[in-house]
């Protein structure tokens, strides 16, 4: 049959919105839920990529609501920051890249390209085209609470939490480095970048080497090694300045010459000297005066660190290595006039390294490349040596002790001597949305949050103790991430957003104002509705009333020009919703955004308000690639809606992965999922008015069994949140189950029989109700052309009946027979026209119980098990087979444990009733050959080959002929 998807879609979001399915308001008979996602950024439409983290929290909102969780699941939009107000300058600038990117990837005309000048007409064009895709995708929010960023009431919220952080003594004033953007002359955090990259920084010691009244500074993260330290690098083609550097002459790099500038360095230029001309030096070691050399080295980078590098052979594998093939160039060293006499220093002993760490580093590293066996030995030694190293008699007073001990003390010894300084050096190039490289910038008299204050990184500790962390693994992130906070800027001078409150030349930082806005959505509701009609009277009272619940709700309501009813409605929709139960997010948020909502909460937020449960996703590929604009392969949702429809998008986004790996989304999984749901489709037509008639054999109350427990698994998957494996269980096994019965019914020629189209419809019922959280626009229409008249949104999850043991037994029974005729088939070759299946004595019904029984306890000791069984009476007899144990024993071991734990439950089993009401089917699967069935201990039983004495309990044995 043809499904119109797009009529589907329409037909449904138009029903949501009239029927106001999604919209929630407290009910105190009623559980709530509030389901909350990481609101977008409106300067570009949505992606395939971006599809992933808001459908999984929409499955996840679905699934809450079908459990009958009265759920809030809200969007508002981020207009604040520079990622708009930069795009806008590239727009006006008439950068090609991104106008091309506009055009091909995103398919808009030149005339809404040239509105962009505009910041505001960016995001309002992006605002509306992702608000529509995410109604294409049937997300289930109550949009009567969107808001964005730079909404008027929405600023007052960032004013009351501002206000209320630096009342707390957590903003504080001072000189702190950040990633900046020299053209926007403003702090830049992850959504300020291109590609979104968090621009971290390292702290770099710059040990003061010198020559004459120079200073040759060599930046360093190991200021320990000073001591072995045999030579110094530079490259001989780069470029280097004499500099004043307040006050003190250097020799740096031109580009570190300029990266001092930004560390608020008084730093003048005073002439440039290749790198060659220093070749050759005779320098000094400001530790202990030692005289070291300046050597050539093409691997030096004039832009990392000074361009000076100071070398320590003995515990560093790249400058061994240099220093190694320095000695064998005999023509370099002509060619710069230099003799290379020196040999590696050790300075520290570890376990496992004897000699030069370095050299055996090298050699311990996996084959491979040079450059990948440097990195890996650098890598592994230097961990080694930190953590179980121990400094020797060179180290001086600092011999003997270990390495993690004294390297901070050497660092505070040599700074309070004035032989280092400190530099600050981005660990990767980040470029700021406007195009401009970005560097690490020492600010002055700047606002910073204080995420290095101890004790609010002990809340931030407990509140991810307590709090549900999916998936586990990510937990230790959160506690790194928390741990390694420090001060962070929260404000700069351009873009847009709220002012600081008690500093207006300030604009509140784009993720400093998006930590606690999961509270807003509860207002928000109530600013849309105009209940709060003159926002400028708001102030701190009003949200310390209803967030807080502090002061009084008759003096907020006068001050701030609201009826009191509204300010106490408004505060019991806030109690009512908060805390969050679940905030889903991408894993890239975790250093940053999803770290400072924990911050942010635990330190405005009482521990009943923290924060229930964190989800955290991977990203998604396309088809095994990274989406890049390079690679051609970013598609806008929408477009994929168009093409493909929002059901078969959502499905191939979530079963490619469980929840933190990177999902790969592939046409083929498209493809493949359409069929199946044109399956159900076509299945309801078959069943739609088909009246409910009870089970009556054995496979009718075997898929009743099973669609049971598909119910019961499923749920524990999605409480869980996983949802690749519950998706599976609904599209994958349970069509399994479903092939299996209409070839048991087929067999038996009762394919069209009342009793199993009333089977189908109890099938596609229950199936099409699991598959509601994923596929909405499927599953509701599926419902209503079922006969039901409400939503299936109202439905609820399908309730898990009672599970039968025994018709499950009969049909894996079978199954599993099945497998073995066609196993020995496939050995012999034969073409049977009998097959003679025998069930196991009576005798041996009691051992195989015994030892199932055992088995489930983890008693698998064979000898253990044979002496019990010979000890009683009962089962005494297998003494004369001890195979016949052991192949029992293997038998339960390879079953799995779902079927030893109902074996046992059990009790008995007819096996030659189970396998005699299967006949029909075998003997279809095997050309129409006579089934017979017979007792291992049947006196009249046809054993011409004596095959009857290998059957075993739930192992039948076969004979062919």
């Amino acid at each position: 049959m043809s499904v119109d998807w797009r009529e589907i879609e329409e037909k449904w979001v138009k029903r949501w919105e009239q029927q106001k399915t999604f919209e929630a308001d407290p009910d105190p008979s009623r559980k709530k839920y509030f389901v909350t996602v990481a609101y977008p950024y409106p300067n570009s439409p949505q992606h395939i990529g971006h599809g992933r983290t808001y459908t999984l929290a929409d499955a996840h909102a679905r699934y809450m609501r079908m459990k009958g969780y009265n759920v809030l699941f809200t969007m508002g939009f981020h207009y604040t920051g520079t990622p708009i107000l930069g795009m806008s300058r590239r727009v006006a600038a008439g950068d090609q890249d991104l106008i091309d990117t506009f055009h091909n990837v995103y398919k808009l005309t030149d005339d809404v390209i040239s509105t962009f000048v505009e910041p505001i007409k960016i995001a309002s064009y992006f605002h509306s085209e992702i608000k529509q895709g995410m109604k294409e995708m049937g997300y289930s929010m109550d949009w009567r609470r969107e808001f964005t960023t730079i909404d008027r009431m929405y600023s007052k919220f960032i004013v009351w939490q501002f206000n209320t952080l630096k009342k707390k003594g957590l903003i504080v004033q001072g000189s702190h480095p950040v990633g900046w953007c020299p053209r926007d002359q403003n702090p830049v955090s992850q959504h300020d970048t291109m590609g979104d990259v968090e621009p971290d920084f390292t702290e770099y010691v710059l040990v003061k080497f010198r020559r004459g009244n120079v200073v040759i500074p060599s930046a360093t993260l190991r200021p320990e090694t000073i001591f072995g330290v045999t030579n110094m690098w530079v490259n001989p083609d780069a470029e280097y300045v004499e500099v004043s550097v307040d006050g003190e002459k250097w020799l740096v790099s031109k580009e570190a010459a300029r990266k001092l500038e930004f560390l608020n360095r008084a730093v003048k230029v005073e002439k440039t000297i290749k790198g060659s001309e220093m070749v050759g030096w005779e320098i000094t070691n400001p530790l202990n005066n030692a005289p070291i050399v300046v050597y050539p080295a093409s691997f030096v980078e004039a832009d990392s660190g000074t361009g000076v590098v100071m070398s320590v052979p003995a515990h560093a594998p790249y400058d061994y290595q240099a220093l190694a093939d320095l000695k064998n160039n005999k023509a370099l060293q002509q060619k710069f006039g230099i003799a290379v006499s020196v040999e590696p220093i050790v300075i520290i002993e570890s376990e496992g390294y004897s000699s030069v760490p370095a050299a055996q580093a090298i050699e311990k590293a996996v084959p491979g490349p040079k450059e990948d066996k440097l990195e890996k030995a650098t890598s592994d030694l230097y961990s080694h040596e930190f953590y179980k190293g121990k400094m020797l008699a060179k180290a001086g007073k600092y011999a003997g002790r270990p390495v993690a001990e004294i390297k901070n003390e050497v660092k505070e010894e040599m700074s309070r001597a004035g032989m280092t300084s400190v530099m600050y050096e981005l660990n990767n190039p980040v470029r700021c949305r406007c195009g401009a490289e970005c560097v690490v910038k020492l600010l002055s008299n700047q606002w910073f949050l204080n995420y290095g204050d101890k004790g609010w990184k002990a809340l931030a500790h407990e509140c991810i103790q307590k709090m549900d962390v999916v998936p586990q693994d990510i937990r230790q992130e959160f506690d790194y991430v928390i741990d390694w906070l420090r001060e962070r800027a929260c404000a700069r001078k351009s873009g847009l957003g709220t002012k600081l409150p008690w500093d207006q030349e300030w604009i509140i930082e784009s993720l400093s104002d998006s930590v606690i806005y999961m509270a807003y959505y509860t207002i928000a509701k109530f600013v849309n509705a105009g209940a709060i009609p003159d926002i400028d009277s708001i102030g701190d009272s009003f949200f310390d009333y209803v967030l807080l619940g502090q002061g009084d709700a008759e003096k907020v309501a006068r001050e701030c020009k609201i009826q009191k009813q509204t300010v106490e409605q408004v505060r019991n929709e806030f109690s009512y919703f908060y805390p969050v139960d679940s905030r889903h997010s991408g894993r890239d948020l975790v250093p940053n955004h999803l770290s400072f909502f924990i911050f942010n909460h635990v330190a405005i937020f009482g521990r009943e308000m923290w924060p229930r449960q964190v989800v955290v996703n991977g990203s998604v590929l396309m088809e095994g690639k990274k989406m890049s604009k390079s690679l051609g392969n970013i598609i806008p949702l929408r477009a994929a809606i168009s093409e493909h429809g929002a059901d078969t998008i959502r499905l191939a986004i979530l079963v490619s992965a469980e929840i933190l790996q990177d999902a790969d989304f592939s046409f083929d999984t498209v493809r493949g999922i359409r069929s199946k749901l044109f399956g159900m489709f076509d299945m309801a037509e078959r069943v739609k008015d088909v009246p409910t008639v009870a089970p009556e054999e054995v496979e009718d109350k075997w898929l009743a069994s099973r669609l049971a427990r598909a119910s019961s698994v499923t749920a524990e998957s999605m409480d869980r949140l996983r949802v690749r494996e519950s998706i599976h269980h609904i599209l994958y096994l349970l069509e399994q189950d479903l092939q299996w019965y209409e070839k048991r019914v087929s067999a038996k020629g009762r394919q069209d029989s009342p009793v199993v189209l009333s089977a189908l419809a109890g099938y596609l019922k229950t199936q099409v109700r699991m598959l509601a959280p994923f596929a909405p626009f499927t599953a509701e229409e599926l419902w209503e052309r079922l006969g039901n008249k409400h939503t299936i949104a109202q439905a609820g999850w399908p309730e898990s009946s009672t599970v039968d043991m025994g018709a499950e037994e009969s049909e894996f029974l079978l199954q599993s027979l099945l497998a073995d005729i066609q196993s020995i088939v496939k050995v012999t070759k034969m073409e049977s026209k009998k097959i003679v299946i025998y069930t196991r004595a009576v005798w041996k019904e009691p051992a195989y119980r015994m030892i199932l029984s055992n088995v489930l306890q983890g008693k698998t000791n064979f000898g253990e098990n044979m002496k019990q069984l010979i000890a009683n009476p009962e089962t005494a007899k297998v003494k004369t087979d001890p195979n016949l144990v052991k192949k029992m024993q293997d038998d339960i071991l390879s079953a799995p444990v779902e079927a030893r734990e109902r074996r046992l439950k059990l009790g008995q089993f007819d096996e030659a009733a189970a396998i005699s009401d299967g006949a029909s089917l075998i003997a279809k699967e095997f050309a129409g050959a006579e089934v017979i069935v017979n007792a291992e201990d049947d006196p009249a039983r046809y054993d011409p080959k004596g095959k009857a004495k290998f059957a075993r309990p739930f192992k039948p044995a076969v004979y062919l002929e």
